[in-house]
Order: C-alpha cells, then structure tokens, then sequence
C-alpha cells in the first residue's frame, strides 16, 4: 500500500479548557477527578484534594495516593466528613490505576458509609461522583451487574443535582455493563437514543465531550463504523466552537477507528492532524507514537525510522508519570514486535530506555509498569540472544507480576519465560511456564478490562502462539497420553479463546467433554504447527491416538488455499480432486490404515486456522467423498448444551427469509419457494420479506416454542464482529443482537432452540480467519447446532438440499448430521447439482445429534 502524506479532515482553531466529568469514563472504565463540576463542601483550604487532582492527572497515581491518604486524614482530624469521603472516593480511583483492588474496594465503601451516615447538605452531586467511582471499581473486577444498578443510581443523582453531563455519562457507562451482561439490543438502543440527546443540544463544550465519550464507547463494543460517524460530529462541533484542546484527542480516536477499519491512509491524516493541533507535549507525542506504530504495522520502515530516533530523545526527556511511562514500553515494544528491530533503533539504545524507565517506575511505585518495562527489557536481551540477561528480567518480570496478581502481566512473563527454557532446550521447565500463562490467559477470560488498556495487547501477537507453542512442546516427541489430553485440552482452550477474542468476552460457560456425547463418533483434533501437522483422535472410552505429517506450515496452508480456490465451478476437477485426496491423506488416511473408524457413524472436527476454509464432507479418497463414507460436523471445541437426540415428530419452526433484492444485495428468487416448501412439510410460522424484521422474528423467537428456525437471507461471516450479520427487511443484525434475540426465549428460557439453519450465507471476501464468525454465532445463539453455508450457493441447489434436508430430519432415530449428510448425498447421486461447490458449502456446527 502507499501512504498518502496528506491532512484534510481539520481545521486549526484557537481557544482552551480543562476537560470534564468524572462520570464520562468507559471501559476499560477510567474515572478521572472532576475539575469543573462542584466538589469543594468545606471553605478550608483544600491542599490535600488539589494537591492528589494534580498527581493524578499527570499520571503519578503512588503520588496521588499519598496526598489523598493525607487529605482523608485532615478532614477526619476536623471533622468534615464531606471532604472525607470526596477524598475517600478519589483515593479509591487512584488505587483503581495502581490495581490495588483491595484497597479500592475498602476505600470506596469508607466513602459511601460516610456518606450514608453524615448525610451532607447539596449531597447529590457528591453521592453521583461516589457512585460513579464504586460503579468504576465494580465493573473492572467483573461485577457488571452491580455496577449497572450503581450507575443508575448515580444517575439519578446527577439528574437531581442537574448536571445534564454527569447523567449522559452515567448512561453511556450503562451501555458497557449491558454489554458485560450480553444484553446488546437494549445497550445499543441506548447508544442511540444518547446519540440522539446529544445531538438535539447545542453546541458547547460540553456537547464535544459528550459526544467523544459516546463514540469510545462505541470503539470499545466494535461499532466502528458508528463510533467514526459520532467522533466526526465532535470534531466538527470542537473546530465551529474552536475548542483547541479537545481536538488532538479526537483526532487520534479517529485514527484509531480508521486502523480498526482497514483504513492507514485516513488513520494517517488523523494522526498527523492531532500532532499539528495538540495543546500540550502529552498529546503530540501520543499523535506521533501511533504514526511510528502505523507505519510498522503497516510494514512502512522507511517512514518509521526517521521517527525513531526523534521519539527516543523525546521519552528520555519526559519527567517520570504513569503515562511517560507507558509511552516508553509502547514505543518499545513497537520495535520489539517488527522482525528486524535493530534496523529501527540501536538496541541497546532501546535497553537503555528500558533500563532508565524500569528505574523510574520503582520511583514513583508504578510497580506494573516496572513489570511490563522489565518484559520488553528482556526481550530486546532475547532478541540479541543474550539468554542469561534475558532470563534474569524477564523473571524479575514474572515475580512481580505474581505479586501483584495480574494475570496480563504473568501471561506475557511466564511465557517469555518458557521461550527462554525452550531455548536453552529445557523441556519440562519450559512447559511448566508455558502453563502458567495460559493458566492466566484463561483467567482473563471475560475480564480483557481487567487488561491494563496502556499496554498493547494483540491476540495474534500475545495468546495465540503461547497455546500453539505449548502444544508444540508437548508433542515434540513421542507422546505420552497424559501429554496427548494436555495438548487436546489445549487446541479446545484455544478455541475458546479465539470465540472470547471475536466477541470480546467470554462466551462459553458449559461444559461436556465431546466424545462422551455420542460413542459412535470419533473426535478429529488436527492443528497446524510451523513444522508439521498433528492430528490427535479421541473415541469414547479408547486412548488418544497421534497421527503426525511432516510439513511446513507454509506449504500446508498453501495446499488448502490452492483447494479453496479449486472448488469455483471454472476450476480444473482433477486439480481439485488432486487437492483433496492431498489433505484426506494427511487427516483421514493414517487413521483408516489403523482401522480407527471401524465403529464410527460421525467424524467430528474441531479445525484449526485455515483448515476451518475448507469444507470437510468434500474431501476425496480417490474414488468417494468423505461425506459418503461417514457424516460429518464442526465443533468449537468441548463447550457444547447437554446432548439428546432431536424429537423428529416435535419439530416447530419459524421459517423466515427474503427473496427480494433489499438494501443493496441481490434477489434470492427460489427463497419464496424453498420458505413455502418446507412451511409445508413441518408446523411453522413463516416471516416472508416485509414480514422479515428483526422485530417480527424476536417475537416469534419469544412468543412460540419453536425448536427450529430456518433463516433464508443473506449474511456474512467475518472474522471482524461488526462484519458478521445477517439481513432482515428492515436492516443488518449484528452477531451479538442476533445472538441475544434467539436466545430470549420469554416463557420458554428452558427451552433452547434444537437447530438454527442459515442458507444462504457467505464468509467475507479474503478474510483467512471469517468462519470464526460462524462458530461465533453458533455457539453464541444458544442453539444446539448450526447448518449454514460457507459460500453463496445457487440458491435452486440450497432450495433442493433444504427440503431434502427436512424429509431426512423426520424419519425416526436419525441425527441431524446423518440427514444432512443423506440430503448432501441426494444431491451428489440424484440431481445436476453433484458438484461439490453446490453441496458442500453446508456445514453442521455444534450438537450432531
């Protein structure tokens, strides 16, 4: 790509002011002493306050904790409660930054109990900003649904106090508790209902901090598109009302969004217009750091190493801060992460920084920035291969880190840590780490807030190669059974945590080993290392067994492209069938040699990486397609709903879709024929095109006690979340409303739906990893299993397989993999459709049975 050197979105205007309310935070939720609301209850003269405000915005949290622990001792010494517990409230914020938990907790409550007994005069504003701060603690430590109750109240006193911001804030900070709790249909409707108050005021300062809050929040719940629209109204309300200093932070909220959304060249313009228009050095440098950081990303050293040595000289200069800090590991581990750092910088001019900034963090007691300064010290040590240095700091690293129990902190020592001892060739020391920080990558689980959001924290980068890695090391050499079942409850774990990474949260909460559900199916683990593809089978009261081919990963995956690719109907068919047996040699054939299959009626994959693109049922022996020989289904892993066989003669649907052409995509003309005809074969309630909103069907999902509902329209699977939806009459449904709405049962919440089928569905254009998106919805709608499609499929072949589908489904004592896969076979002996582009597509996601 080229970038464009080029600024158009701003313009440059005069005038200044502090920023506002204690009650705009989201999360990760940052609260920040208030500067303009009304705090002062007392006319002494308030040293300790003023004094711990200042520490504080300047980053020095131990400093601010001091002066706060002194002015909670002044007003207690005179009596004055009020100032008490202000103090009280505002020590439990800084004690939030410095991950004193405890203390948080024992301080915010001191705060409220105060305020409980003395009951101050003018209390309501004093009582939001306490609320809001305990409402701050309790969601970070994962206690969503107290922390909605208490931003309620704190909203409630904003109002009574009439501080319209503080209640707007409060509400925004609702939307994130919401979304903790998985109710992402009501935090969106609030999301934009705030949109629109905020926009019916008038332009103010106000208004430009309102309206910045909003769009974080919605950065922060992967709207990015809605997010860029609602800043762009900040910043076009900041230049009219020539509010100065809120532009350079909008700007790089911008640029942020255009990175999340594939876009360098506007990230670049923002990025470089908040540099031009920064008030303070603080902000400018922050502008410039996220221009290093794009460049690298974005593989651009030649404009990136201009920079380097101009932000180097800067950080040393900067007094020590919490923020100085962290701008100095950022701009660190920036360099470390680029696969020739020694190009950018010197490195021990890196060490150096590393050494001066881990020193000053001991200073102002900024013990986790002292361990993630300690971490990309010792990396720059690995880089040079310097493995006793390296694995001095990178133990100091980890000591700290389990002193301070942050399990972000462990996670990236610990497994620095391995990588050293798997270096020096110390196996079992190695592996011991390495399960020490994914022990901690599965405590953060659910709680990535809990992730110190100052520190870069990249799933393909940071949890993803410390499982794959692991599984690597326990099956370096010949596997013994308690190292097979670590390695095949790993690939589970990593699965789980790629569908946590995909909807940022924790999705999978039940548990049932998968080969104890059903003892004719066997369990087919393969995960691609970078030299060989392991396969582990898993059959119900049997050993593990271990298949292993030696292949690079790059040419594995260039094997499953190069199919991929080969199924498009102008492909080559000997190409293609050349491919597959290619892949069915390396995943099935060793296991038929041994006989492995010999009782099994189901083959159950839980893929890895690109082998999630290709579809299973399609591979080919030389003369039969898998799906002829066994059925076949796709699971997430061992998360699944208690398993029982489908009620054939229960079934109840609600059969929906659109045929017409809506909202810029195409007509599905046989989806008005294939809704009618399977209408007719089962009970159900049919939602046809106009009928189709996403109103009509969370009624009817609420409403009846349906167990199955069949979606004909389109969709797309992404590995991005906002692109994963699905399109009724009236719009898209994202993912998570998607999910929400078929898990809202009403009266029937014990009853989950038995099958969502969705049949007409793509996966988005070049994306490697989009049927994440899939797995995603199957496992988070509830359902206890998914059939969709992995590519548009002409929709007279999906009509044809669909109904032969139900006839199959209603026949006594068959599985829904096993009528799918006779529907599959229908259609490859009996039809014009036999090619597998037109059968294979469909996939079986979740419960077989």
């Amino acid at each position: 790509m080229t970038f464009r050197i080029k600024s158009t979105r701003w313009l440059y205007v005069g005038l200044s002011i502090f920023s506002l309310c204690l009650a705009l935070t989201i999360a990760p939720v940052k609260a920040s002493p208030p500067v303009t609301t009304p705090v002062i209850f007392s006319s002494q003269p308030l040293n300790g306050l003023e004094q711990g405000r200042n520490f504080y915005q300047s980053g020095r949290f131990t400093e601010a904790v001091t002066a706060w622990q002194m002015a909670v001792k002044q007003y207690q010494t005179q009596g004055d409660r009020t100032n008490e517990a202000l103090s009280l409230s505002y020590l439990s914020l800084a004690q939030q930054e410095l991950n004193q938990w405890e203390a948080a907790r024992k301080s915010i409550e001191e705060s409220v109990k105060i305020l409980q007994t003395a009951k101050p005069s003018g209390d309501a504003i004093l009582w939001a900003q306490i609320l809001n701060t305990q409402a701050n603690l309790q969601l970070r430590i994962g206690k969503a649904e107290t922390a909605l109750e208490t931003w309620q109240q704190a909203q409630k006193y904003y109002e009574q106090a009439g501080d319209k911001i503080g209640s707007l804030g409060s509400q925004i900070n609702q939307t994130q508790a919401l979304q903790r709790l998985g109710f992402y249909r009501r935090s969106k409707q609030q999301l934009d209902v705030l949109t629109q108050k905020l926009t019916e005021m008038p332009d103010s300062e106000v208004k430009v901090s309102g309206l910045r809050s909003l769009g974080l929040a919605l950065q922060t719940i992967g709207d990015s598109t809605k997010s860029q629209e609602v800043l762009e109204q900040s910043l076009a309300i900041a230049n009219k009302i020539t509010a100065k200093p809120y532009l350079s932070s909008i700007l790089i909220s911008l640029g942020r969004n255009a990175v999340d959304l594939q876009d360098p060249n506007a990230a670049l313009d923002d990025f470089e217009a908040a540099q031009q228009v920064a008030t303070n050095p603080g902000d400018q440098l922050q502008a410039r750091l996220a221009q290093f950081k794009l460049f690298l990303n974005y593989d651009k050293p030649e404009f990136a190493i201009p920079l380097a040595p101009q932000l180097l000289q800067q950080l040393e200069k900067l007094p020590p801060s919490h923020a100085s800090l962290y701008a100095a590991i950022n701009f660190v581990a920036t360099v470390n992460h680029h696969s020739h750092p020694e190009q950018i910088l010197p490195l021990k001019d890196l060490a150096q920084l590393m050494a001066v900034t881990t020193k000053s963090a001991q200073q102002i007691q900024d013990t986790p920035a002292q361990a993630y300064a300690l971490h990309q010290w010792g990396e720059l040590y690995h880089r040079t291969k310097q493995w006793s240095e390296a694995q001095k700091l990178a133990q100091k690293s980890l000591n700290i880190a389990r002193q301070l129990q942050a399990d972000d902190i462990i996670a990236q020592s610990a497994w620095q840590v391995g990588q050293l001892y798997k270096q020096q060739g110390n196996r079992p020391e190695a592996i011991k780490a390495y399960m020490e920080a994914v022990k901690s990558l599965k405590a953060l689980r659910g709680d990535m807030v809990a992730v110190n959001p100052d520190v870069q924290f990249s799933f393909r980068e940071s949890v993803e190669p410390v499982y794959r890695e692991l599984v690597g090391l326990l099956l370096d050499e010949q596997p013994t059974q308690p190292a097979l079942m670590q390695a095949r409850a790993l690939i589970e774990s990593l699965q789980i945590a790629e569908l946590d990474n995909f909807f940022r949260e924790a999705c999978l909460d039940k548990e049932q080993q998968i080969d104890q559900v059903d003892t004719s199916a066997t369990v087919i683990y393969p995960i691609i290392l970078p030299d060989r593809l392991a396969v582990i089978l898993s059959q119900a009261g049997q050993p593990l067994r271990y298949y292993v081919t030696h292949k690079s990963q790059g040419e594995i995956e260039q094997t499953l492209d190069d199919f991929l690719v080969s199924l498009n109907l102008v492909s080559d068919s000997k190409d293609r069938d050349r491919l597959s047996q290619q892949i069915y040699n390396w995943l099935i054939l060793p296991a038929e040699v041994d006989q492995a299959f010999k009782d099994t009626k189901t083959l159950v994959f839980v893929l890895d990486g690109k082998l999630r693109n290709i579809p299973i049922a399609a591979l080919y022996d030389g003369k039969q397609y898998l799906i002829e020989k066994y059925a076949v289904a796709l699971s997430p892993g061992l998360q699944l709903m208690a398993a029982q066989l489908f009620q054939q003669n229960k079934i109840n649907a609600i059969v929906g879709g659109i045929s017409q052409s809506r909202s810029g995509f195409s007509a599905l003309p046989a989806v008005e024929s294939e809704v009618q005809q399977i209408s007719q074969k089962v009970t159900s309630k049919t939602l046809l095109n106009q009928k189709f909103t996403s109103q009509a069907l969370a009624d009817q999902v609420k409403s009846s006690s349906a167990n199955v509902v069949h979606l004909a329209t389109h969709g797309q699977f992404s590995s991005r979340l906002e692109d994963t939806y699905l399109l009724t009459w009236d719009g898209q449904v994202n993912v998570k409303e998607l999910s929400e709405l078929l898990k809202n049962r009403g009266s029937n919440l014990s009853k989950p739906i038995e099958l969502l089928v969705l049949s007409a569905c793509d996966t988005a254009t070049g994306d490697d990893r989009a049927v994440l998106g899939l797995a995603g919805l199957a496992v988070k709608s509830g359902a206890r299993s998914t059939i969709a499609t992995l590519w548009p499929v002409k929709d007279q072949a999906a009509e044809m397989l669909m109904i032969r589908f139900y006839d199959q489904l209603k026949q006594p004592q068959i599985t829904k993999a096993e009528a799918l896969r006779q529907a599959q076979i229908n259609l490859i002996r009996q039809t014009d459709f036999r090619d597998p582009f037109f059968w294979s597509a469909f996939v079986l996601v979740g419960n077989w049975l």
